[in-house]
């Protein structure tokens, strides 16, 4: 069995028995591992954030001269508002965006504030097959990636996406599996 050392900080990405319970969690079931996106993901919210306060900053001057100081400063304050919401759905997306891995089954959440939640769930005994596939400059450099779980039949395939160290991730996932099967 793999022992890896049990990680419980809310901003970790990848976490071994981290702890947590979730929504129709049974009660002989175990939360082994979690997974959300490596949160240099965050960066291009960032970045464009940074962007439109540097936008706002220079359209001030221009804006000036056609509002009265008032307006400004609510208009300003407006659109500071909008940018603070915008990085505050994302830094949302990414916290509630998760994969849980249980000794019983794969949840997969995927959450987006203003629109929807779709929860999947697999059972382990229909995994059929766990690939991991890391694509670009970034993702190489800062090891992060996508690992897909095929299921057998109809049942939907999951996919964990830009998660950190994604081949340690399919190795526990596997391991979790092989545990399972020996259990029974």
């Amino acid at each position: 069995m793999l022992q890896l050392e049990e990680s419980h900080s809310l901003f970790h990405a990848l976490c071994v028995n981290p702890g947590i319970k979730f929504e129709n969690q049974k009660d002989d079931e175990k939360v082994l591992l979690s997974l959300r996106a490596h949160p240099i993901t965050l960066v291009p919210t960032l970045v464009n954030s940074i962007i439109i306060f540097v936008f706002i900053f220079f359209s001030s001057f221009l804006l000036g001269q056609f509002l009265n100081p008032m307006q400004l400063i609510y208009t300003i304050m407006f659109f500071c508002f909008v940018t603070f919401i915008y990085i505050w759905s994302q830094i949302i997306n990414w916290y509630f965006n998760i994969g849980i891995v249980t000794n019983r089954q794969i949840v997969d959440v995927d959450f987006s504030v203003f629109s929807y939640r779709d929860v999947t769930r697999t059972e382990l005994t229909h995994i059929e097959d766990i690939s991991v596939r890391v694509s670009g400059f970034f993702s190489s450099i800062f090891d992060y990636g996508n690992v897909f779980v095929q299921t057998a039949g109809s049942e939907i395939n999951t996919e964990f996406k830009q998660i950190p160290h994604p081949a340690l991730a399919a190795h526990i996932i596997q391991e979790i599996i092989k545990q399972d099967e020996t259990t029974k």
